[in-house]
């Protein structure tokens, strides 16, 4: 079970985009020699030359971002990365936004979160977005290049199953067609958590966007080109809200990636543990509706009071692998309080075995074992 604690510690949720291994490869091409500026990056290599990978960290981490996203009720609804690419503007994935209500972003190493404002430009065609954040400063530089060399050394920063500031090394490994667009893949791990995270050359300077890995294979991991976000970036306009910007609509990519749709997951069959009100274990069944087996279920479970208002949210997941067709009883516990509140009684100090009030189960992620 994972606790609230890591909720807070922002483990609410790994999203994973299945990459469908059906991409062509494509040849690698020369440097270009007029990569064009993006916004200024905190530390430039002398004459374009390369920086040691501590000095790549220590110049862009702090321009990294943890985003945490909310839905209407003030729930955690997705967990991304982002980082700073102009003053008060924050890139990420589009997927890390859709359906929010709001938000908020903590920049690596700070000790508070800012609110995030809105969204000033988003490209669902190519799974990016800018979002406004207040305390965003220390932009990252751009590097906009069409032309990769396959083998050039590359850096990803970003915040894998929670795990805050988490710095990784690899290389390009191909420059893959996907229908009229191309994407970059790379050996630098990109993990749950770091959707919308910068993926850097040896420079410092961003080459794409970390958006998607192929969790059946090894070091198979994707990044959009950061030239969609220059594109972006020439067409903000002033903050809208992320209900209006970012209907529960999927990115082109993640269509184009397969991402698989948790709908195949379902929470039910809650019940109480024990009839008495300090007994405030819980049980409900996870089933699994799809044909392939699944584990590593993570589902946020959300009580609500008489009124119909969110009281309570308990993050929980499931052990072991879950059949096609198949459920499995998965255990929790809150506060006796939540009991009392949502439970009619059948007795002197004892309350029935299922909540009088709505308990909503929203599963977060899941993993499909192949």
């Amino acid at each position: 079970m994972l606790t609230r604690s890591l909720l807070h510690a922002h483990v609410a949720l790994r999203r994973v985009l299945v990459v469908a291994p059906s991409l062509a490869v494509a040849g690698a091409c020369a440097e270009s020699d007029g990569d064009r500026a993006g916004s200024m990056t905190p530390a430039r290599s002398q004459q374009g030359s390369e920086l040691r990978p501590q000095d790549v960290a220590q110049a862009t981490m702090p321009s990294v971002v943890v985003l945490t996203m909310r839905d209407a009720s003030g729930q955690p609804s997705s967990l991304g990365s982002g980082f700073v690419v102009a003053p008060n503007v924050v890139a990420t994935n589009y997927h890390v936004i859709i359906g929010a209500s709001g938000g908020s972003g903590k920049r690596l190493g700070a000790e508070e979160s800012a609110p995030l404002v809105g969204v000033v430009a988003s490209d669902p065609e190519h799974d990016v977005a800018l979002v406004e954040m207040a305390t965003a400063q220390r932009p990252l530089k751009l590097r906009t290049t069409t032309r990769f060399t396959i083998g050039e050394r590359l850096f990803a920063i970003g915040n894998p199953e929670g795990l805050e500031g988490t710095f990784s090394e690899g290389i390009l490994s191909a420059i893959r067609p996907l229908g009229k667009d191309t994407i970059l893949q790379l050996t630098a791990p990109i993990s749950p958590g770091s959707s919308g995270g910068p993926v850097l050359d040896s420079r410092g300077e961003v080459i794409g966007v970390a958006t998607a890995t192929f969790r059946e294979g090894q070091n198979l991991n994707f990044a959009v080109p950061s030239i969609h976000l220059e594109r972006l970036l020439a067409r903000r306009s002033a903050p809208l809200s992320f209900s209006d910007a970012s209907p529960r609509k999927q990115s082109g990519f993640a269509e184009r990636f397969g991402e698989r749709n948790t709908s195949g997951v379902a929470g039910e069959n809650f019940q109480w543990e024990g009839e008495f009100d300090f007994q405030s274990g819980y049980t409900f069944s996870l089933r699994n509706k799809l044909a392939e087996p699944i584990q590593e279920v993570i589902c946020l479970v959300v009580f609500y009071d008489r009124e119909g208002n969110p009281l309570e949210s308990d993050l929980v997941q499931s052990v072991g692998l879950l059949g096609p067709g198949l459920a499995q009883r998965v255990h929790s516990r809150v506060d006796p309080s939540v009991k009392r509140i949502t439970t009619n009684k059948s007795g002197y100090l004892q309350y029935s075995f299922k909540p009088s009030t709505r308990v909503e189960f929203r599963i977060l992620n899941f993993r499909i074992v192949r």
